[in-house]
Order: structure tokens, then C-alpha cells, then sequence
């Protein structure tokens, strides 16, 4: 497998591969941007591959072409190949270290040392600023994910507050360290209602600052946590016009808070 990184030609070209690799890399940078790590089998279905081991020799391209840039560019492109990991391990495929150390070895060395070396490539991936300008070099545009039907579900969704919801709220009204408040800030209120006909789910008011939060259960839908990072922005919008009008400075939060599994 770590010999297909050396074989794998750069990503212009009309080979299948070349042309998935085209596609991969502006998803990769995508990533990148996020601070986010992907697995093999998510990137595989986001590209409409059926087999996630055929990305072998198509991150394979991507890398070869990070390692063209880098002699043109007379700097490291570093290699963002490495975003893609196995679900079980975390770790990239063992090609990647042909990319890393220019050696065959990488899959011969310890778990431990392997992730100390991946984790100070994604430090180097994270922190580019160049990414955009890898694009354009490669004749490529950046992937904006089409959040539409998402946003057409959040729009319609109408789910009740099951007991898991109202346990949440209680919960946090009485635990404002989960969102970063002092221990002793006093207790929340639970569903604050606004001149706006919403209400918030739990409400810090202070003399100095007003934060509100929307609880999400682990069981929200994607769509219904969606539209709670749009509750999010309209609450705080909302939360301002009060304070104003109260004539307070304008010192609104509204964070979105997701139990965890």
C-alpha cells in the first residue's frame, strides 16, 4: 500500500484517479480550514465512491502533488493527505509516511511514534494559511457544502420537548460552569420568554452580561441542530434589542449546547 503513494502520478492527468484526486483536494482543504480530521469512509461516500480502499492511490496523487508545489514554491506544502484516517486507528494509511520521512517505514514503527509524527504534520496542515493559493495553483475551487436541504428541513421541523430536553434544561439551569460561567453565577431560567415570541431554553441574566443557551439532546437531528445555530444568531440579535432598549450595554451571548453520547 505504501508503495502506491510513489507510483501515483500528480493530479493533472485524465486518469480516474486524477480526476477523484481533483475532487478530494478542495474537500481536504475544507477540512483543513475546520481544524477537522476525516475518515476514509466518509470521504469515499461524500465522493460517491463505492470502495473507500480506492482512495489509496488517489490520495496518493494528492500528496504527489503537494511535493510538486513544494519544489516550485521553494517551501513545504505540507502533506494534507494525512486528514484522512482510519476509523479504528486514527491514523492515514502507511503510504503517507513516503510523504513524511521519505521512507518506507512508517507503518513499521509504533502506534505511539505514529501519531506523534501525524500529529506534527497536522499541526503544520492546520496552521497554512496557503491552502486557497494550492487551489488556484491546481486550477481548483474551494467546496462549499450545500446546506439547502438542511436548511429545508430545519425550516419544517417541528419536534416536541421530550423529558430527555426538559431534564437538560434543569440540569444546566443549575450548572452554568457546562457553558463557561462562573460557579457561582446564580441559577438559570428556564424558557425566558422574548418580545421576539421565542423563548429561551436557559438564561443567565447578569448585571454585566445576558447568556442564553439551546440545549440539544443527543438525539436532535442533524436538521434540528441546524436550526438551533440559527436560534442562536436571531436570540442574540434579539437579546441586544432588549438591552438596548433597557438601556444596557449590548453584552448578548447565545451558545448552542449539544449533549454528548
Amino acid at each position: 500500500m505504501a508503495e502506491t503513494a510513489k507510483v501515483a502520478a500528480p493530479i493533472a492527468g485524465d486518469k480516474l484517479y486524477q480526476q477523484r484526486a481533483r475532487q478530494a483536494l478542495p474537500l481536504l482543504v475544507r477540512q483543513a480550514h475546520a481544524g477537522e480530521q476525516i475518515i476514509y469512509s466518509e470521504l469515499a461516500e461524500e465522493m460517491g465512491m463505492p470502495n473507500e480502499r480506492n482512495l489509496n492511490y488517489v490520495l496518493g496523487s494528492v500528496g504527489q502533488s503537494m511535493e510538486l508545489l513544494s519544489k516550485a514554491w521553494k517551501e513545504k506544502v505540507p502533506p494534507i493527505q494525512c486528514l484522512v484516517v482510519n476509523k479504528n486507528t486514527g491514523l492515514p494509511g502507511e503510504g503517507v509516511g513516503w510523504f513524511i520521512a521519505k521512507e518506507d517505514e512508517f507503518a513499521k514503527l509504533p502506534r505511539s511514534k505514529q501519531r506523534e509524527i501525524v500529529k506534527a504534520e497536522l499541526a503544520k496542515i492546520f496552521a497554512y494559511t496557503k491552502w486557497p493559493k494550492v487551489l488556484e495553483a491546481l486550477s481548483l475551487r474551494y467546496t462549499v457544502p450545500d446546506l439547502r436541504p438542511l436548511i429545508r428541513q430545519a425550516s419544517g421541523y417541528l419536534g416536541g420537548e421530550g423529558e430527555e430536553h426538559k431534564r437538560l434544561k434543569a440540569y444546566l439551569s443549575k450548572h452554568p460552569e457546562v457553558i463557561g460561567l462562573a460557579l457561582n453565577t446564580p441559577h438559570g431560567s428556564i424558557e425566558e420568554p422574548l418580545p421576539s415570541g421565542d423563548s429561551l431554553d436557559v438564561s443567565f441574566r447578569q448585571a454585566h452580561e445576558w447568556v442564553a443557551a439551546e440545549v440539544k439532546p443527543a438525539a436532535s437531528p442533524v436538521a434540528d441542530i441546524l436550526r438551533g445555530l440559527y436560534q442562536c444568531v436571531k436570540y442574540k440579535a434579539v437579546m441586544e434589542a432588549v438591552q438596548a432598549t433597557e438601556g444596557k450595554p449590548r453584552a448578548a451571548t447565545a451558545v448552542l449546547v449539544l449533549q454528548g453520547l
